[in-house]
């Protein structure tokens, strides 16, 4: 038997490529009639100077006069080319004089403030970007008038700089899952060829002029994702099985992914690579934990889920803000560490407000608009099981961070399709009169479609995890009595199971999902079983 080893992880060629990234005249070094070269756009709203003193790197930094409280008008920009997978730690000084500006780094979106209390002296702020594409980002400032501003005031800025994030050395071994094509020749070897590539294309190897009846073996290491094995026989009848009992077999994590060897000039073949993980410390193994339901159906398979998943330990109201500080923060869409507010998360561009964990929690003192601060929504309204009841008032499977304002909108309406919008939030979530076709024909809250599948989850979740006590949950409001149908079987009402069904298939499930699932399993026991199973939606409620 020959035997070769190929070893390729894709992570490790697009290292140098950050390693290189640099802001554009970030010192502030060149400038030309006034204005510093490459800081493309520079508004109305301040105004740019050259000075030697003070500064940071070099021999000049940049005097910013700010003129107006107008925040769409004070931007200072450059555009950064980021590398998909790569890592970029940007940091930029900030001089305050006055103490009634503040200074907000934007990457690709609005990040950190400078602390405009700190005044004649330099301070600096940082982000980590971590970019999800290739693509070329905004990267700058924005000032933002705080109180005190008389109109003009001036910041100065210098050594704008991404510091590359540190590259890890490449571990030892294969950290993807090892994966073994196995080519067996037949009577005339030199005619096969093959290669295999990813699904971008990419070809990670290969082989051709092979010797008669052997069997050589390569070795990939591959990260997770889809790839494309291609063979070919260039006298165009295959390796098997007129000259020969030729074949190709392709082995990861001890299973057969793709076998075969019967056919003319050419065959492709697709595959997926999913790494085996072992189990998280603290998380249950899934097949141990969903092992009472095997071969179970139907109803008696949403009962078997209830005695799986009941009795979870109730951490209290309160006990929310601290799952929210931890858990519940977008790293997902801009990255930035924010509260992930399901009414009011972007997730196509830039948020149009951000909280910070803890700080920005609602109070006492409420809120008056829309991005004063955040609360924690039941998207199984509170009243609909009536009141301030545990475990249900506290159980974190289907309370969300929200907006408390946007919160406030939805009130205890169902969730539903909006024909005409009543009020709609700064992320597109709105409420409304139900759309025609729905099967109901009250207000309803619609919320984007990133979130709509999360919350039909959740639902299920409530419907099965309180099937011992929601029977009598539907006359508690005029909105639990649309919704409920009285039963502790399919619970709902059959709009509501179409709906939720719909709003399932249309938004699987995420990573984020998964995590936040194995964080509620961690903080008070219990698993939303259709996180981990998406396909028990249809075979509890499919008909």
């Amino acid at each position: 038997m020959n035997a070769k080893t190929f070893l390729f992880t894709l992570s490790l060629g697009l290292v140098s490529l950050s390693a290189n990234a640099q802001v554009e005249n970030g010192t502030f070094e060149t400038w030309s009639n006034g204005t510093p070269s490459d800081w493309t756009t520079i508004d109305s709203g301040i105004l740019l100077d050259q000075v030697t003193s003070p500064v940071v790197d070099g021999q000049n930094a940049a005097q910013v006069t700010v003129t107006t409280g107008s925040q769409g008008n004070t931007d200072l920009l450059q555009q950064f080319d980021v590398v998909a997978n790569q890592s970029y730690n940007f940091e930029v000084s900030v001089y305050h004089t006055e103490g009634s500006v503040a200074a907000r780094l934007i990457a690709d979106g609005f990040r950190g403030y400078s602390d405009p209390s700190i005044r004649n002296q330099w301070q600096q702020i940082r982000f980590t970007y971590n970019a999800t594409s290739t693509k070329t980002i905004n990267l700058g400032l924005r000032f933002y008038d705080r109180s005190g501003f008389d109109g003009s005031e001036i910041v100065y800025v210098d050594s704008f700089q991404p510091t590359p994030a540190p590259v890890p050395p490449a571990p030892e071994g294969c950290q993807g899952t090892e994966t073994t094509v196995t080519i067996n020749t037949d009577n005339y070897g030199s005619e096969t060829s093959w290669q295999l590539r990813t699904s971008a294309g990419q070809t990670l190897g290969g082989g051709s002029n092979y010797e008669n009846n052997q069997s050589f073996t390569e070795e990939f290491c591959l990260i997770d994702g889809d790839y494309t094995f291609a063979i070919a026989d260039s006298f165009g009848d295959g390796i098997c099985c007129r000259w020969g009992n030729g074949s190709y077999v392709i082995e990861a994590n001890g299973q057969e992914l793709v076998r075969g060897g019967e056919f003319a000039s050419s065959e492709t073949r697709n595959f997926n690579v999913t790494k085996t993980v072992d189990p998280t410390p603290g998380l249950p193994d899934l097949a141990d934990y969903y092992s009472s339901t095997n071969g179970l159906t139907g109803l008696p398979l949403k009962t078997a889920l209830h005695e799986i998943i009941k009795g979870h330990a109730v951490q209290g109201y309160g006990a929310l803000w601290g799952f929210y500080a931890a858990n519940s923060l977008d790293v997902y869409f801009e990255n930035d560490g924010s509260i992930l507010d399901i009414y009011s998360e972007n997730p196509n561009g830039a948020d149009s407000y951000n909280y910070t964990a803890i700080s920005d929690q609602c109070g006492s003192s409420g809120f008056n608009s829309e991005g004063d601060c955040y609360n924690r929504e039941h998207s199984f309204p509170r009243s609909w099981f009536g009141g301030a009841i545990e475990p249900m008032n506290s159980d974190v499977h289907f309370i969300f961070a929200t907006d408390g304002q946007v919160n406030s909108h939805r009130s205890s309406y169902p969730y539903g399709e909006v024909g005409t919008n009543e009020i709609v939030s700064n992320n597109g979530s709105r409420r409304g009169a139900a759309q025609s076709g729905l099967g109901y024909s009250g207000t309803v809250f619609e919320p984007v479609d990133e979130f709509k599948g999360d919350l039909a989850r959740a639902a299920f979740y409530v419907a099965t995890r309180y099937e011992n006590i929601i029977a009598g949950w539907e006359t508690n409001t005029q909105f639990s009595d649309a919704v409920l149908n009285g039963t502790n079987t399919l619970v709902f009402e059959t709009w509501y199971i179409n709906l939720l069904k719909q709003w399932h298939q249309q938004d699987p499930v995420s990573q984020k999902e998964r995590d936040r699932n194995d964080a509620a399993n961690i903080y008070q026991g219990n698993r939303n079983p259709f996180v981990d199973n998406p396909q028990f939606v249809e075979v509890i409620w499919g008909n």
